[in-house]
């Protein structure tokens, strides 16, 4: 027997969901490219296909991603380049891609394309990977050559400033050709990751729009229950290191400068505060919950662009098991979010909330009824409890199609 689902009465929805709803998703399917703004705060792999879905209803989308990546083929760009992360910001892009005829499906190919992982310890693997990479400097890689002009030539470049600049001792075993693209752009481009992003999209036909948050040279730190500090976004995911043992307290950005926010080096450009101030509906996603949410909001004036934005904000929690909620309940996590959102980084008042809704399945999802009072009741939160769950029985994750078309309601 199904447990009965929570309803949310304290507030009232933008537009009753439901009422209206199917003429609304089948005229944003007839033209999606007049679709709503919606925008997304995340890392790159938890939305990837639910990106995909989300463009046959609109290409407006907009997609904040972090920066801040530090394990896997990132850490090499890293520490040869002094430069952000640039895989999550790639990733995004090709989810949005459009991968039709009447996109550029060979560029996406190109951009998706990864040189042998094959790690370059013996001579002949490093001629190997070498070679790889001189064909695409060339123009006489097979990807490469299936593009047509001036396109080839404007990619060619882009390889080439990369090889340029690139240190004797990079290893390129693994390395994403959309990756190393990006990094000579961003060399090209006096180390801005804008400028490409921009082309980039307009390269593959991005339906959305993608950037990120920043684009200085930082690292996340946080402060764990126990004491400990871990400055390394790979190192507390739990991804490719051993899992924390504590839960996290404080997380905050770390780079060279004795004091980023007085320098103002994590502080977000003009355009991505236009793109925030533009939303009509702000969204906290599933993903990993400190390093894909809460880490787009540390660079600075986030908060106050949000603040700006009447629109509503909708917090998604994640199902399944996510290390960096260790010891947290949802009350927890909104609270951080709040705390976040206001720039106080100082514990909230329960009645106070920058979020609106919190949108989820209580069928997947197990939350008590306190949990619920507290947020509905206490914090004034509006409580949307819907069927997100997917066909196959995935306890792990919302069916994208039901997940997209829920947001959309909301709009």
């Amino acid at each position: 027997m199904k447990k009965r689902r929570f309803i949310g009465t304290r507030m009232c929805l933008p537009r009753e969901i439901g009422k209206g709803l199917d003429l609304r998703l089948a005229r944003y399917r007839k033209a999606p490219e007049l679709g709503p703004k919606i925008l997304f705060f995340s890392g790159g792999t938890a939305l990837r296909h639910f990106s995909e879905v989300l463009t046959d209803y609109t290409h407006n989308s907009i997609h904040l991603v972090t920066p801040f990546d530090s394990g896997g083929s990132s850490a090499e760009l890293r520490r040869a380049f002094a430069m952000p992360a640039v895989g999550d910001l790639r990733a995004r892009l090709l989810a949005l891609a459009d991968d039709s005829v009447t996109g550029h499906p060979e560029v996406a190919a190109l951009f998706s394309h990864r040189l042998s992982a094959r790690e370059g310890e013996d001579a002949t693997a490093k001629t190997a990977l070498e070679q790889s990479l001189q064909a695409l400097v060339s123009a006489k890689h097979p990807l490469l050559k299936a593009i047509a002009e001036p396109m080839r030539s404007l990619i060619q470049s882009y390889i080439a400033a990369f090889y340029k600049h690139m240190p004797k001792d990079f290893n390129l075993a693994g390395a994403s050709v959309g990756n190393l693209i990006l990094t000579g752009g961003y060399l090209i481009h006096d180390r801005s990751l804008d400028p490409i992003a921009f082309l980039f999209g307009q390269l593959i036909k991005t339906r959305g729009t993608v950037r990120t948050t920043t684009d200085a040279n930082l690292q996340l730190e946080v402060l764990l229950e126990s004491g400990r500090t871990i400055i390394g976004q790979h190192c507390f995911t739990g991804k490719e290191t051993a899992q924390i043992d504590s839960p996290i307290r404080a997380i905050k950005l770390s780079g060279e400068a004795d004091d980023i926010d007085t320098l103002d080096a994590s502080k977000v450009c003009k355009e991505t505060r236009k793109l925030i101030d533009s939303a009509e509906l702000l969204v906290f996603p599933p993903g990993s919950f400190y390093s894909s949410v809460i880490a787009n909001l540390l660079p600075k004036g986030v908060d106050k662009a949000l603040a700006k934005n009447p629109s509503p904000k909708v917090y998604v929690p994640s199902l399944g098991t996510d290390l960096e909620t260790l010891g947290m309940t949802l009350v927890d996590q909104v609270q951080v979010l709040n705390e976040h959102l206001s720039g106080t980084l100082e514990p909230l008042s329960s009645k106070r909330s920058s979020i609106d809704f919190l949108l989820f399945d209580s069928q997947l999802l197990s939350v008590s009824a306190d949990q619920i009072e507290t947020l509905r009741d206490e914090m004034g939160i509006q409580i949307i409890d819907l069927d997100l769950a997917p066909e196959n029985a995935d306890t792990q994750r919302y069916d994208d199609v039901k997940l997209a078309e829920a947001l959309l309601g909301l709009t």
